[in-house]
Order: structure tokens, then C-alpha cells, then sequence
């Protein structure tokens, strides 16, 4: 496990997104190419679309919680329950790790900053200024915690 998380890392800082980061590292244990992995994860970097919202790791680590444990029946209300239990138990650990799950709080940024499309140029001074490259560390390792916990 270890391996897939520093593989997500090293998509990171290749210039993939946060969210697209996570779900790569572990696209093949649930039979997707990376191309989908990649396509499926897309939106969700920079706080989903760039907004700053639920960081994008994080929202990686849902996708993958969904793949591993979503319900596929619509009237299945407990396994929809047990799905988001998970989500929540992997919430709470992501929030106590790193004080959030919102991007722009993890981020620093100010309330009333300007909400932009354009993602910012994968320099050294953006990977020095951002905590993304942890957060998408953080996310997969959580991850790997969680599939060796559950899944022995």
C-alpha cells in the first residue's frame, strides 16, 4: 500500500489534480484504466471545479469508498447507510489529521477571494505554498489504512 500512496504523491506532483491523484493510485483494484480513473476523478480537484469547496484528496478518497463499499440496489437503504458510514468514519479521520475538509480553509485563502477556472501553473513555489501534495498523501493513506483494516 505504501507504493500506491507514493504513487499518488507522485501523480500530484506530475500535474495531475488532488482528487484525480487518490483515484489513479488505485484505479486497477477496481478494474478501471487510468484514462477513466483520470476522466471519472477530473472535476473534483481544487475543492470540486476549482470552488474551494470539500477538498478535492478527500473527495478522491469518497469516489474510491463508493467503488469499495456503494450500494448498486436503489431500495438497499442499509447499504446505502453502511456506504455513508464509511464516507464519515473516513471524514472524521481525514478532518482530525489535517483540521478540514474544505480546501480554501486548507488552503488559507480568504473568504471573498475570486472563484477562477484557470488552475494556477505547476511550479516549485506552487508545490512550496500549497499542503496539496500532503493532503493527496493524507487521502491515500487513510485510504490504504482503511482497506487493511476492513478487508483482511
Amino acid at each position: 500500500m505504501e507504493d500506491r500512496i507514493q504513487k499518488a504523491v507522485e501523480f500530484f506532483k506530475s500535474g495531475y489534480n488532488c482528487s484525480q491523484s487518490v483515484v489513479a493510485a488505485f484505479a486497477d483494484m477496481y478494474g478501471f484504466t487510468q484514462e477513466q480513473a483520470l476522466r471519472m476523478s477530473a472535476s473534483f480537484g481544487g475543492g470540486i471545479g476549482r470552488m474551494r469547496e470539500t477538498c478535492g484528496a478527500a473527495c478522491g478518497m469518497f469516489l474510491l469508498a463508493g467503488l469499495e463499499t456503494g450500494a448498486t440496489e436503489a431500495t438497499d437503504r442499509e447499504g446505502k447507510a453502511a456506504n455513508y458510514a464509511v464516507v464519515q468514519e473516513l471524514a472524521t479521520e481525514f478532518k482530525k489529521r489535517n483540521g478540514s475538509l474544505i480546501c480554501g480553509e486548507l488552503l488559507g485563502l480568504k473568504k471573498k477571494e475570486p472563484v477562477s477556472t484557470i488552475p494556477e501553473e505547476r511550479t516549485v513555489q506552487y508545490y512550496s505554498k500549497r499542503p496539496c501534495a500532503k493532503m493527496v498523501e493524507e487521502a491515500a493513506r487513510i485510504w490504504s489504512e482503511y482497506l487493511e483494516k476492513h478487508l483482511k
